[in-house]
């Protein structure tokens, strides 16, 4: 699931549905209501939803408690207005007051969407829905989230009589409307009070626009089919009405609808349909086979792991045309973008395939839990998202059993967010309601920590329990709020009760606090072991360990379970819960066989560091058979040591002395992780680094070859073979991309090899894996034939991903005139628009391309900020200062780009050099001293 922008608003009864004939004259027309978003319903799903559960929540500081008394006169109905300057109130608050509980909807949507006009100003829709609500507390003020929509009407009737039916109901003005813009209300001032435990129907009628612009709302996807044009509407001028059934109770967020002209393929599983949509040209490819043939199984699988059924009867998912690369797990009605579900022939050679697999399985995992059983609010959305990533990859290791599945999670999952988090950041995984302030702040939730901090804390509860008791918590706790709202202290709960229904597995402490004290506080720890005394401390991982601790402010510990081997044995789950321990097991000898690691499978949320004999003995155990430490450890060392180099915990020799082995690694993606942390960008783009650059081409090229012999043979011979290893397809670009930067010669002729041959016969596509660096070594060691080939490619491509690639790749060119040329054609007028990408940053990034920009700039900066705007200057003069380390080199910057910026940016760009600068001096100590080491290892 997306932002909440993406979300739908829930159609609970007969829904009548008018929407135009299903085709458009210049292109077709997609229209998808992802959310009812609108100044009548913008909804959180614990906001306006079907269920009981949480609209009775307690106020919240400052809340205008609801008033019994009568409102003024009545006065003629008027539109509603918009104000940011009424007095304290309910509406500066996020979550809606207590008074009402929503029982029932009944929604009509009309686009007016027609075949012979789609330009803007016809593009407009409208719309009535009935909302039954049960009072629980007397008021004569009703708040509605609401935007992007216009309230046409608003009417109040009741008390509904369940046994004299609605005809007798009587009726509540209206006084007055208005919108609280802020919190995005709609705010209905009533002549009268509404009764507690009485019934009452909402009649709204509103209308809004149809975007264009944004995927928020009901919005347009415009697209072409089969190379038609125009079609004609085979009901003529009549408008079609569609309704859907009742559905279960949902939360709001998760109704979706669309208009399209498509095509489908279809499946039974278990009785009920599911329907893949998409464009009728991807239909008849067969695109939407293999989402197609995966759907029905994983949701056989989640049916039977929580022996739970299911409910709807039918599953639809539609590929659309733009979706923002998101997906949506709307219950009953699933949207991707097409390209996160369509397998086109030439994709075998991508990790695309398993990526489908990955994102299906994580908008199916949503139907449990999301859809089945929501989070209260927003501030616990980690439930939805955390768990849905996590069981992707126990869905795809189901189905894939050959896959490695801890390399896989650590690649995918956790290596990004542990470079992302530290004990400063600014949020926990899950937060308190009241410290949400503005709406825009619900948006930001969804996040890396939401999502890969979210699985692997799910992750580590599950590996410190066993999937037994972990499943069988997460049966109770889906059983027990089916159809409704749940807290993070549910699920604790359930997991509590299950151990303590057995005996085997005794915790330090309740499932609750072990889980809070991960959940409740940012960062994570660094646990430190003396393999001498087998003393284990923990302390909050900080970017740059400041040496004064006590000028931090995170004094929390966590209750941290620590799986671990010892010389290559599984060893008991031990528990540090406090900030230090002893653990006399974790002692070794002198011998040279003995050796701990902590954190088995790397389960565990943390970083693991060792004193000196720790890191020795590991590093004498690589050097003299890498293979009794199991690669998913052999990725974690590598990790683990350079990030805590990089950030003083330990020297950056210490990390450095594990590469030592290489050459003994036949594993690509423990070379993989390496050459990310050795060959950083900024390394491979300064050219000052001609110390370091000799030691480490000799040093890395006497290791890497053997795993360059073995995959640059399968990529000349078989390369077919790739298709099924996934950590090659995904480690392969940055092996060969050091290799050639390396200046090992047969990666160069690799590269003119593919690149001419693709040129001369383009029926021979270079291997997607590695095609970013073979187009870029192509037009490098070419000249302005490549490059004009290149740009012709580009012209006649139609794809935005691969529009932006081929962009990038002609930015490699060492002939500073191709690049002015290129630059010139960027921002003049001309057939070519590269509008994907910044062409002038584009070139900047490179070595030669720097100095290139810079002095193309001096004469071009206005057609520059005109082509690209203002800010772009700011970012171009970040991208040029990258590798300053002067005073005067900020000097120099700051006189070049007086006459292009205005006074508060060149402000900015002071600040930010400044910081450059700082970062660059750290950074040459570091590789002063990596400098060293290889002259004493090379």
């Amino acid at each position: 699931m997306g932002p909440p922008a993406s979300s739908g608003f829930y159609v609970s009864r007969a829904v009548a549905l008018l929407l135009a004939g299903l085709a458009a004259a210049l292109l077709l027309a997609l229209a998808v209501l992802a959310s009812l978003y609108g100044h009548c319903a913008r909804v959180p799903p614990s906001e306006l939803r079907d269920r009981g559960a949480p609209a009775a929540a307690p106020s919240l500081p400052g809340q205008q408690e609801p008033t019994a008394q009568p409102g003024p006169t009545p006065e003629p109905d008027v539109a509603a207005t918009r104000s940011n300057r009424r007095p304290p109130g309910p509406w500066d608050q996020l979550r809606l007051p207590p008074w009402l509980v929503p029982l029932h909807y009944e929604l009509e949507l009309w686009p007016r969407l027609r075949p012979d006009d789609l330009s803007a100003s016809a593009l407009r829709f409208t719309g009535r829905v009935n909302i039954t609500v049960r009072c629980t507390a007397a008021t004569a003020r009703l708040l509605l989230h609401s935007l992007f929509l216009d309230c046409e009407s608003a009417e109040v009737r009741g008390p509904l009589s369940p046994d004299a039916g609605d005809a007798s109901a009587g009726r509540v003005s209206v006084v007055e409307r208005w919108f609280a813009v802020d919190m995005q209300y709609l705010v209905l001032e009533l002549g009268d009070a509404l009764q507690p435990g009485s019934l009452y129907e909402l009649q709204l009628g509103f209308s809004g626009a149809v975007s264009q612009d944004t995927r928020e709302g009901l919005f347009l996807n415009l697209y072409t089919d089969q190379g038609q044009s125009e079609k004609e509407d085979v009901n003529g001028s009549k408008w079609t009405v569609t309704s859907f059934h009742t559905t279960p109770h949902m939360p709001t967020y998760l109704a979706a609808f669309v208009i399209c002209d498509y095509e489908h393929i279809s499946r039974i599983e278990r009785g009920k349909e599911i329907r893949i949509w998409a464009r009728k040209d991807a239909i008849a490819e067969g695109n939407a086979d293999f989402a197609l043939n995966i759907t029905g199984p994983i949701f056989s699988f989640l049916e039977d792991l929580f022996n739970i059924s299911y409910p709807l009867p039918k599953t639809d998912i539609i590929a659309l045309p733009t979706f923002d690369n998101r997906a949506m797990e709307n219950w009953g009605l699933l949207t991707f973008d097409e390209s996160l579900l369509l397998l086109q022939p030439n994709d075998k050679l991508t990790e695309k395939k398993i990526m489908i697999f990955y994102i299906v399985s994580h908008e199916i995992g949503h139907q449990w839990f999301g859809n089945l059983v929501t989070m209260n609010w927003w501030n616990n959305i980690w439930l939805n998202e955390g768990f849905a990533s996590y069981f992707e990859f126990g869905i795809i290791n189901h189905f894939n059993p050959k896959l490695p599945r801890n390399e896989i999670f650590f690649s995918n999952i956790l290596h990004g967010v542990l470079r992302e988090d530290h004990a400063l950041v600014s949020r926990a995984v899950s937060m308190k309601v009241e410290s949400f302030t503005e709406t825009n702040e619900i948006n930001e939730l969804f996040d890396l920590f939401t999502y890969n901090k979210g699985a692997s804390l799910a992750r580590m509860l599950a590996s410190f329990l066993n999937e037994k008791i972990f499943i069988s918590a997460l049966k109770s706790y889906l059983e027990t709020f089916s159809y409704s709202n749940a807290e993070q202290d549910d699920l604790w709960r359930h997991f509590q009760m299950a151990i303590d229904h057995q005996n085997k597995i005794l915790l330090p402490a309740t499932v609750k606090s072990i889980m809070d004290s991960w959940t409740h506080q940012s960062g994570f720890p660094v646990i430190t072991l003396n393999v001498s005394t087998g003393v284990m401390k923990q302390e909050p991982f900080y970017l740059g360990k400041v040496k004064n601790q006590t000028l931090l402010t995170h004094n929390d510990t966590w209750i941290i379970p620590i799986l671990w081997i010892k010389n290559g044995t599984t060893q008991s789950l031990v528990w540090l819960d406090k900030s230090s321990k002893v653990f006399p097991e974790m002692q070794v000898s002198d011998s040279d066989h003995d050796w701990v690691i902590l954190n088995l499978n790397v389960t565990g949320y943390y970083r693991v560091n060792y004193d000196k004999l720790g890191w020795k003995k590991l590093n004498q155990q690589l050097e003299k058979d890498p293979k009794a430490i199991p690669v998913i450890h052999r990725l974690q060392l590598v990790d683990d040591a350079f990030s805590l180099s990089k950030n003083d915990y330990i020297e950056i020799e210490t990390a450095l002395d594990l590469t030592k082995y290489l050459a003994e690694e036949d594993e690509i993606i423990v070379w993989h992780a390496v050459l990310m942390n050795l060959v950083t960008r900024d390394l491979v783009s300064d050219v000052n680094n001609h110390d370091i650059y000799p030691l480490l081409k000799k040093y890395l090229l006497k290791r890497l070859i053997s795993i360059w012999n073995t995959y640059s043979t399968v990529i000349r011979e078989n390369v077919t073979a790739l298709q099924e290893n996934y950590l090659a397809l995904i480690s392969l670009e940055k092996v060969f991309g050091t290799a050639c930067w390396l200046g090992l010669e047969d990666c160069l002729q690799l590269s003119r090899e593919l690149f001419r041959s693709w040129m001369n016969h383009p029926e021979n596509e270079i291997p997607n894996p590695i095609k970013n660096v073979i187009l870029c070594y192509g037009i490098a060691l070419g000249n302005d034939k490549e490059w004009d080939f290149l740009l012709k490619i580009y012209n006649n491509n139609t794809k935005e991903e691969e529009r932006i690639q081929l962009a990038y790749a002609m930015s490699c060119s060492k002939d500073p005139w191709i690049l002015n040329r290129y630059m010139d054609y960027a921002i003049t007028v001309s057939p070519f628009t590269f509008n994907e990408t910044n062409v002038i940053e584009a070139v900047a990034a490179s070595e030669v391309g720097r100095y290139v920009a810079k002095d193309f700039l001096i004469n071009n900066w206005q057609a520059v900020s005109e082509r690209y705007g203002t800010q772009s200057l700011v970012t171009l003069l970040y991208v040029i200062g990258r590798t300053i380390s002067t005073d005067s080199q900020i000097l120099e910057l700051q006189q070049f780009c007086s006459n292009m910026l205005e006074e508060h940016q060149r402000l900015t760009v002071q600040a930010k050099l400044q910081t450059i600068k700082n970062e660059n001096l750290k950074n040459k100590e570091r590789s002063a001293r990596i400098v060293a080491w290889l002259r004493k290892n090379t």
